[in-house]
């Protein structure tokens, strides 16, 4: 049982946790005011690593939700902390969107988008700007083993209001299947995009708590970082889903709106 009462930062999924589509769910807004209310904070956790904040920014606004830039936390996000000391004076191909690039040379990374020597490092992420030539140019750079491998998130599909697209991991899927080569994968499930909320915010994984309605990225990230866990059914997931992946999460709600009756 989780003491939501003495949680101090929570980390939230969007799409299925606060909203689905473009409908706000009920007792979102009551939610985030209360944990303000609380003295707590909130970060909105993307997998997408496409685009910056700003339209999240304004999708949220136009829901009603008061957002700001600071409000979010995106892959891309944990990308960047991760490179930090690791690769600071690397030369870095970016498998993704110009908004992608410019982020990380923004963030002070040595970023090119063409095959050139001394690039030891790809990083791959959500692409809606693919073309054959860097599918090319990153089967080549995989064929050196000195070239290192990290790609924002596993996700297979990103929703659209008409269905799915191939996302980050399908992606990488073909080019595990041309090359041989996985990546290091950063975003949910893996751990550090918690890790770096609660090391941005200064708070301990006793008063954090992730909230989603994905086992097997939300929920999972949360357990491999060591925080509580708040799963949700308001969205894609099922109960039925914490056997299927083998993930339990801390506790289970109906939506945020119980999550809210919760908080005290």
């Amino acid at each position: 049982m989780i003491d939501l009462t003495r949680k101090k930062l929570f980390l939230l999924d969007m799409d299925g946790t606060i909203y689905l589509g473009d409908r706000l769910f009920d007792g979102t807004l009551d939610f985030l005011r209360r944990v303000r209310e609380k003295g707590g904070r909130y970060l909105f956790a993307t997998n997408n690593s496409s685009r910056g904040v700003t339209a999240y920014v304004e999708r949220l606004r136009n829901m009603g939700i008061d957002a700001v830039e600071e409000d979010f936390l995106t892959s891309t996000d944990a990308l960047i902390w991760y490179l930090r000391g690791r690769y600071d004076d690397a030369l870095i191909y970016a498998f993704g969107t110009r908004t992608f690039r410019q982020q990380l040379r923004e963030a002070g990374f040595r970023i090119t988008d063409k095959r050139e020597e001394g690039i030891s490092l790809l990083v791959c992420g959500f692409d809606t700007e693919l073309t054959f030539q860097k599918l090319e140019d990153a089967c080549i750079l995989l064929g050196d083993p000195k070239v290192d491998f990290i790609a924002t998130n596993p996700d297979w599909v990103c929703p659209t209001a008409w269905g799915s697209v191939p996302d980050c991991g399908s992606v990488c899927e073909m080019l595990f299947r041309a090359t041989g080569r996985r990546p290091k994968v950063i975003g949910k499930p893996e751990p550090e995009m918690a890790l770096l909320a609660m090391d941005r915010w200064g708070c301990s994984k006793e008063e954090t708590v992730m909230v989603g309605d994905r086992i097997y990225t939300d929920i999972a990230c949360g357990v491999r970082a060591g925080i509580d866990t708040a799963f949700v059914l308001s969205g894609e997931g099922v109960p039925e889903d914490a056997e299927k992946y083998g993930v339990q999460p801390s506790e289970t709600y109906r939506d945020i709106g119980e999550i809210l009756e919760k908080l005290g």
